[in-house]
C-alpha cells in the first residue's frame, strides 16, 4: 500500500471556536492542509448546521461543506467548567481562532492577552467584521453587509446604475483565504521562533484592499492622475459574448491576442485602428473594442467559436450553469467530484479543493462531524478523567 500523504501542517493543533461560513471556511483549509482542527461548538452547535437539505437534525449541507477535516466537542462557555476545559485545550494547542465579536470573547475571557499569557506559542486568530480599533470594532458583520460597505456592490452601480449583490458568499469565502493564508504564516514563525503572536483579519479592511488591488487606479497617486476604477473591468460591454446560438466568454488580452482575434475574425482592417493599437489604447477605448468584437462574434455558433479560438490560443470557455459545471469532461476526467461515505448522513458527493500536494488532491481525511461527536476522545485528550467527563456533562445549566 502507498504511504499515507504526508501534509504540511501535520502535528499543528488548532481549536476552532468558528461559526457560520467565515471562520469555518478558514479553519477547513487549515484542515485541509493536516493541521488536527478541533471545532468547538456551544451546546446548542453552530447555525450553519440547520441551514439546506439535511438526512439528520444538524447536518445540513452547508455545515458538512465548511466543516470536514475536523473533530467536534461541545463545550458551555458560559458556564465556569466549560471555561476550564477550553483553558485545558489551549494548554496543548498552537493555534486559537474565532470569530467571536472582541468584546464577547473578552467577556468570556478569552481575549488575545489572556490567552497568549495562558500559552505564549500560541497563535491566537482573531475573525472579525471589523479591525476591533476603529470606530467599527465590535459591530456584527455578515458577507452582504460588507460587499456593501467594501465597494463591491457598488462596483455593478458604477457600471450598471444600480448596486448588485453578488450571488455566492463571496466575502466570507474570499476573507477566508486570506485568514488561513496570515494563520498559516503566523503558524511558521511560531515554528521558526517559539514565539506565538495575534493575528487580526477583518473581513470589511479584507474586502477593501481586495476592491482595490486593481480598482484604487488613477487614485494609486497622490494628487489623482485619474479617476479610481479599472476601465477595463467597470465596462458595460464586459459580459458573455452572443453567439449565433448563445453565450461565450473570450478574453483576448495581450497584443498578440488581439491581432490573432482580429484575424480569426476576418476583420484584419482592426489592426490598423489606433483605438486598438497597444494595451493602453485598449484600455482607454474598452468600451468601443468589446462592442467590435461582440458585433463579430454574432457570426458563427459557440462551439465554432470557442474551436477557433482555441486553435488561436485565445482565451475562452463556455457559460457554464450547475448543471454544466458538474458535467464538464474536465472535471470529470481528474476526479473532481469526489464521492464520499460519511458514517451518518451516507453517500454524498464533495469537491476537491485549488490544491494539489505532489500531484496528490488533498485527502478527505475526517467528516463533518456531528455535534458533539469526540467529546469523550478530546477531553481524554485534555486529561480528563472519566468522572470529570461524567461530571462535566451532568452539570446544571447556567442561570
Amino acid at each position: 500500500m502507498p504511504e499515507p500523504q504526508k501534509l504540511p501542517l501535520d502535528g499543528i493543533r488548532v481549536l476552532d471556536l468558528t461559526t457560520t461560513f467565515f471562520g469555518p471556511c478558514t479553519t477547513q483549509i487549515l484542515g485541509d492542509f493536516g493541521a488536527d482542527v478541533i471545532k468547538i461548538e456551544a451546546p446548542g452547535g453552530d447555525t450553519l448546521r440547520g441551514v439546506g437539505p439535511a438526512r439528520n437534525p444538524g447536518m445540513g449541507v452547508l455545515f458538512m461543506a465548511a466543516n470536514r477535516n475536523k473533530r467536534g466537542v461541545v463545550l458551555d462557555l458560559k458556564k465556569q467548567s466549560g471555561r476550564d476545559a477550553l483553558w485545558r485545550l489551549i494548554e496543548g494547542a498552537d493555534a486559537f481562532v474565532h470569530n467571536i465579536r472582541p468584546q464577547k470573547i473578552a467577556a468570556l475571557g478569552f481575549d488575545p492577552d489572556a490567552v497568549l499569557a495562558h500559552n505564549p506559542k500560541i497563535v491566537y486568530g482573531g475573525l472579525h467584521g471589523y479591525w476591533e480599533d476603529g470606530p467599527y470594532g465590535g459591530r456584527p458583520a455578515y458577507d452582504d453587509v460588507v460587499q456593501g460597505e467594501s465597494g463591491l456592490a457598488g462596483l455593478f452601480a458604477e457600471r450598471d446604475g444600480a448596486p448588485v449583490l453578488v450571488p455566492s458568499a463571496i466575502v466570507d469565502k474570499t476573507a477566508a483565504i486570506m485568514a488561513s493564508s496570515g494563520l498559516i504564516a503566523a503558524i511558521v514563525q511560531q515554528i521558526r521562533t517559539g514565539k506565538g503572536s495575534y493575528v487580526e483579519v477583518g473581513m470589511f479592511e479584507g474586502m477593501v484592499a481586495y476592491n482595490l488591488l486593481e480598482h484604487q487606479y488613477g487614485a494609486t497617486f497622490i494628487p489623482p492622475d485619474g479617476k479610481p476604477g479599472y476601465p477595463r473591468v467597470l465596462s458595460s460591454e464586459r459580459k458573455p459574448f452572443a453567439t449565433r446560438d448563445g453565450h461565450i466568454c473570450m478574453l483576448a488580452y495581450t497584443d498578440r491576442q488581439w491581432r490573432s482575434f482580429w484575424e480569426v475574425a476576418g476583420r484584419p482592417e482592426v489592426l490598423a485602428d489606433p483605438r486598438f493599437a497597444t494595451i493602453g489604447a485598449r484600455t482607454r477605448n474598452i468600451d468601443a473594442l468589446y462592442a467590435e468584437a461582440a458585433a463579430v462574434l454574432t457570426e458563427c455558433s459557440s462551439a465554432k467559436w470557442l474551436e477557433k479560438l482555441r486553435d488561436a490560443e485565445i482565451p475562452c470557455g463556455p457559460v457554464n450553469g450547475f448543471a454544466e459545471v458538474r458535467n464538464d469532461p474536465h472535471l470529470r476526467d481528474i476526479g473532481f467530484f469526489r464521492p464520499y461515505e460519511h458514517p451518518t448522513e451516507g453517500q454524498m458527493e464533495i469537491p476537491d479543493t485549488a490544491y494539489r500536494l505532489d500531484r496528490q488532491s488533498l485527502p478527505l481525511r475526517r467528516h463533518a462531524p456531528c455535534l458533539g461527536e469526540h467529546n469523550l476522545e478530546i477531553l481524554r485528550e485534555a486529561g480528563y478523567s472519566e468522572d470529570e467527563i461524567g461530571a462535566l456533562s451532568r452539570e446544571p445549566d447556567a442561570p
